[in-house]
Protein backbone atom coordinates (compact mmCIF):
# COMPACT_ATOMS: atom_id res chain seq x y z
CA UNK A 1 0.00 0.00 0.00
CA UNK A 2 1.39 3.10 -1.41
CA UNK A 3 1.37 5.79 1.35
CA UNK A 4 3.30 8.94 -0.13
CA UNK A 5 0.06 10.66 -0.28
CA UNK A 6 -0.99 10.50 3.36
CA UNK A 7 -1.28 14.49 5.14
CA UNK A 8 1.47 15.02 7.62
CA UNK A 9 -1.20 14.27 10.09
CA UNK A 10 -2.66 11.19 8.58
CA UNK A 11 1.07 10.48 8.65
CA UNK A 12 1.63 11.27 12.61
CA UNK A 13 -1.98 9.33 13.09
CA UNK A 14 -0.97 5.88 11.79
CA UNK A 15 2.33 6.46 13.68
CA UNK A 16 1.02 6.75 16.92
CA UNK A 17 -1.51 3.90 15.93
CA UNK A 18 1.69 2.06 14.94
CA UNK A 19 3.47 2.81 18.47
CA UNK A 20 0.50 1.63 20.73
CA UNK A 21 0.83 -1.87 18.30
CA UNK A 22 4.59 -1.94 19.30
CA UNK A 23 3.89 -1.28 22.99
CA UNK A 24 1.09 -3.62 23.47
CA UNK A 25 3.14 -6.55 22.00
CA UNK A 26 6.05 -5.46 24.41
CA UNK A 27 3.80 -5.94 27.20
CA UNK A 28 2.41 -2.00 27.54
CA UNK A 29 -1.54 -1.47 28.44
CA UNK A 30 -2.62 1.72 26.59
CA UNK A 31 -4.21 3.34 29.50
CA UNK A 32 -5.35 6.60 26.97
CA UNK A 33 -4.00 8.19 23.50
CA UNK A 34 -4.16 12.50 22.62
CA UNK A 35 -4.78 13.27 25.80
CA UNK A 36 -4.49 17.51 25.21
CA UNK A 37 -4.82 20.10 27.92
CA UNK A 38 -3.54 23.39 28.25
CA UNK A 39 0.38 22.29 28.93
CA UNK A 40 0.34 20.33 25.71
CA UNK A 41 -0.27 16.56 24.35
CA UNK A 42 0.20 13.50 25.73
CA UNK A 43 0.26 10.89 22.45
CA UNK A 44 0.18 7.69 24.18
CA UNK A 45 -0.70 6.91 27.81
CA UNK A 46 0.74 3.24 28.69
CA UNK A 47 1.24 1.42 32.15
CA UNK A 48 3.55 -1.44 32.49
CA UNK A 49 3.95 -2.70 35.90
CA UNK A 50 3.57 -0.20 38.28
CA UNK A 51 4.54 2.54 35.99
CA UNK A 52 2.86 4.95 33.82
CA UNK A 53 4.66 6.19 30.57
CA UNK A 54 3.92 9.07 28.66
CA UNK A 55 5.03 8.68 24.90
CA UNK A 56 5.76 10.99 22.95
CA UNK A 57 5.61 9.58 18.91
CA UNK A 58 7.47 10.92 16.26
CA UNK A 59 6.76 9.46 12.87
CA UNK A 60 8.26 10.43 9.41
CA UNK A 61 7.55 8.89 5.94
CA UNK A 62 11.12 7.66 4.21
CA UNK A 63 12.12 5.60 1.22
CA UNK A 64 14.14 2.98 2.89
CA UNK A 65 14.73 2.12 6.87
CA UNK A 66 17.80 3.08 8.80
CA UNK A 67 20.57 1.12 8.73
CA UNK A 68 22.92 -0.12 11.77
CA UNK A 69 25.22 2.94 11.50
CA UNK A 70 23.61 5.05 9.44
CA UNK A 71 24.51 8.72 11.33
CA UNK A 72 23.64 12.21 9.91
CA UNK A 73 22.18 13.15 6.43
CA UNK A 74 22.35 9.20 5.58
CA UNK A 75 18.84 8.82 6.29
CA UNK A 76 15.72 10.47 7.54
CA UNK A 77 15.76 10.68 10.94
CA UNK A 78 12.26 11.62 13.17
CA UNK A 79 14.32 11.94 16.64
CA UNK A 80 15.10 15.32 15.27
CA UNK A 81 11.67 16.20 16.12
CA UNK A 82 11.91 15.20 19.67
CA UNK A 83 13.56 18.29 20.56
CA UNK A 84 14.50 19.23 24.56
CA UNK A 85 11.44 21.92 24.55
CA UNK A 86 8.74 19.40 23.52
CA UNK A 87 9.56 16.70 25.86
CA UNK A 88 9.89 19.27 28.66
CA UNK A 89 5.72 19.72 27.57
CA UNK A 90 4.96 16.40 27.45
CA UNK A 91 6.81 15.96 31.31
CA UNK A 92 4.73 19.07 31.65
CA UNK A 93 1.16 17.84 31.08
CA UNK A 94 2.10 14.59 32.40
CA UNK A 95 2.64 16.23 35.60
CA UNK A 96 -0.61 17.13 35.37
CA UNK A 97 -2.53 14.04 34.40
CA UNK A 98 -0.66 12.13 37.47
CA UNK A 99 -2.09 15.31 40.09
CA UNK A 100 -5.60 14.57 37.74
CA UNK A 101 -5.64 10.49 37.89
CA UNK A 102 -4.52 10.83 41.50
CA UNK A 103 -1.50 7.95 40.07
CA UNK A 104 0.45 7.36 43.06
CA UNK A 105 3.09 5.02 41.22
CA UNK A 106 6.22 5.90 38.91
CA UNK A 107 5.69 7.78 35.13
CA UNK A 108 8.57 8.58 33.41
CA UNK A 109 8.34 10.45 29.64
CA UNK A 110 9.74 7.72 26.75
CA UNK A 111 9.87 8.44 23.00
CA UNK A 112 8.87 6.90 20.14
CA UNK A 113 10.34 6.81 16.88
CA UNK A 114 8.38 5.36 13.99
CA UNK A 115 9.41 4.88 10.34
CA UNK A 116 6.64 4.58 7.68
CA UNK A 117 7.93 3.56 4.54
CA UNK A 118 6.15 5.04 1.40
CA UNK A 119 5.93 2.83 -1.19
CA UNK A 120 4.10 -0.13 0.74
CA UNK A 121 3.87 1.03 4.24
CA UNK A 122 5.91 -1.16 6.34
CA UNK A 123 7.15 0.79 9.72
CA UNK A 124 10.14 0.28 11.78
CA UNK A 125 9.80 1.13 15.68
CA UNK A 126 12.33 2.79 18.06
CA UNK A 127 11.54 2.74 21.75
CA UNK A 128 13.50 5.12 23.62
CA UNK A 129 13.15 4.82 27.28
CA UNK A 130 12.86 7.68 29.89
CA UNK A 131 13.94 10.50 27.69
CA UNK A 132 13.81 12.88 30.71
Amino acid sequence: MDISSKTSKEVGALGERVAALYLRRHGFTIRDRNVARKTGELDIIAQKEDTLHFVEVKTILTDRFPREGDRGDSYDDPSLNLHEQKIRKVARTGEWYVLENAWEGEWQVDGCLVWLRRGDGMAKVSYLPQIV
